[in-house]
């Protein structure tokens, strides 16, 4: 995965956790954790972990017997969540990228992933790679953002950068905003082998589940939310790295663009997601090259 828009390193991964985590990511956290459903001694693995938010919850929810293996593609993102979840009992921590996972076929119970799919160039793979290493019956447990105009957060940062930056400006949000169509995820879950997710066990031949999400948030002032949207993504540093652009007057004009439609101290944020839960099904998937997949 070389796409820069997927590069958190240097100062990013802090802003991201102290600006945009409690705010953007710690609701979804609680909530996709809430869904998970596994059993003793259960084997789970996320993807994309980012700064620990969801590894916390899931840590949480899964019983003391139970093994979580969490994984990201920066290094940077992964020793933060170490830091943050020092000492957490069950964790093992793994570089990993989700498009070629370094585990061998029905090695989990469940697959867990907030907001990092979007990223991945190869989604298909992705797909089929978590279907892989779940065992038949095994939850596939992950979340998108909805569409950029139905999070006012990202249709405010997007419409001030191209106000600042009219000539090229910054894609990074093109990014985590586009995986939102409910029939292009369904049909990426069933060529990958996955079913539908009624709780009940192994999948049937029915679609995945996939629920809109609405949630309410806060961030203590407009102007942190700013900073995180600039500075917490590559936005921050790649213009920067171009030059003729003053991140200080971007994050002002950010900051009350942002408060002038949801407030200030606090700030109010309308968050809305998809939440999609499947089911690895039991009979075999066609991998590349005609070889199967159990």
């Amino acid at each position: 995965m070389t796409d820069p828009n997927a590069r958190f390193v240097g100062s990013i991964p802090e802003n991201y956790d102290r600006y945009l985590g409690p705010v953007l990511f710690e609701p979804y956290a609680r909530d996709l954790a809430g869904r998970l459903r596994v059993g003793e001694g259960a084997r789970v693995l996320e993807l994309a972990c980012g700064t620990g938010i969801v590894t916390r919850r899931l840590r949480e929810r899964m019983p003391a017997s139970a093994r979580l293996v969490a994984t990201d593609l920066n290094e940077p993102m992964l020793l933060i969540a170490k830091r943050r979840l020092e000492g957490a009992p069950g964790v093992e921590w793994r570089q990993a990228d989700a498009c070629a996972l370094p585990f061998p076929p029905a090695s989990f119970d469940a697959v867990v992933c907030q907001y990092g799919l979007m990223f991945v160039p190869d989604k298909p793979a992705a797909f089929r790679e978590a279907r892989r290493v779940l065992v038949p019956g095994g939850q596939f447990l992950f979340n998108t953002w909805d569409a950029i105009d139905r999070n006012p957060f990202a249709r405010i940062a997007v419409a001030t950068l191209r106000e600042h930056v009219p000539v090229d400006p910054p894609t990074f949000y093109d990014v985590p905003f586009s995986m939102h169509d409910h029939t292009a995820i369904a049909a990426l879950l069933k060529d990958a082998g996955f079913g539908a997710d009624d709780g009940s066990g192994p999948a049937g031949d029915a679609p995945a589940r996939i629920e809109e999400v609405a949630l309410q948030s806060e961030s203590p002032s407009a102007r942190d939310l700013a900073t995180g949207l600039i500075e917490g993504n590559p936005v921050g540093p790649s213009l920067r790295e171009r030059g003729g652009v003053s991140t200080d007057a971007l994050r002002d004009a950010l900051a009350a663009a942002l408060a002038r439609e949801m407030g200030d101290r606090p700030a109010r944020v309308t968050l809305r997601a998809l939440v999609v839960s499947a089911r690895a099904r039991s009979a075999p998937v066609r991998a590349p090259g005609g070889m199967g997949v159990a």
